[in-house]
């Protein structure tokens, strides 16, 4: 898969902030133009002991949720940990993981908040920025914004507002389950990112995508040997 450079990788929090801002204007919303064939769920999974991040990436096709690839990437963890600035920690080797791909999904599930953050640039939409391919937020923990609890079935959801926009979904993805937080991150709308979620929860309160990509990385990470 060939990604082109978006932009530099800073390394201290206020220009990683202002990098924010500005990509926010670049952001676009709206239908997906047919529906998906190849749908990726990706991952990252941390060794702190050897100072190493690992990202994967897992291709299925669309809707069985058949696998058709994965790829996976290393490198050293490039940017410490601070709430609402997670991209900058996890994209740039999600990008090396999705580079290795020989198939280009139509869609991506990333386990992450899109629209949902403070500055509407979350990890899920600055993913969709590099890559230019739609991708939908799908976070286990609320950021930002108030809501109501969902109903207890699934498919169940409530809005989450934040400054009187609504920003994500709670959804009951599992019935009797917790909610997720799904958001739109690039090239979406929010409607169509619970149903994409929805579609790929089997049975589970995590997408398969996503499920399968953090118990890979879990693993890869923690037999991460350093150099």
């Amino acid at each position: 898969m060939k990604i082109k450079a978006l932009h530099s990788w800073p390394s201290a929090v206020r220009p990683a902030i202002n990098l924010q801002d500005e990509l926010c204007g670049r952001l676009v919303f709206g239908p997906l133009p047919a529906e998906p064939r190849f749908l990726a769920g990706c991952d990252c999974g941390l060794n702190l002991k050897a100072n190493i991040i690992c990202a994967g990436v897992i291709v299925y096709r669309f809707p069985e949720l058949a696998e058709i690839e994965r790829s996976c990437a290393f490198m050293p963890i490039p940017f410490p940990y601070v709430p609402g600035l997670l991209s900058f920690r996890e994209v740039p080797v999600l990008l090396k993981a999705f580079g290795g791909l020989k198939t280009t999904p139509d869609l991506v599930l990333c386990d992450g908040q899109g629209y949902a953050h403070p500055r509407r640039m979350g990890e899920a939409s600055h993913l969709g920025l590099w890559l230019d391919i739609p991708v939908v937020g799908c976070a286990k923990s609320r950021l930002i914004g108030e809501y109501k609890e969902p109903g207890p079935r699934r498919g169940d959801s409530a809005s989450v507002m934040d400054k009187g926009e609504e920003v994500a979904r709670a959804l009951t993805s599992r019935d009797g389950c917790r909610p997720l937080f799904i958001s739109a991150g690039y090239k979406i709308t929010l409607d169509e990112s619970v149903r994409i979620t929805l579609a790929c929860a089997d049975g589970h309160r995590i997408p398969k995508p996503t499920r399968e990509a953090d118990r890979w990385v879990k693993g890869l990470a923690k037999n991460h040997k350093a150099d």
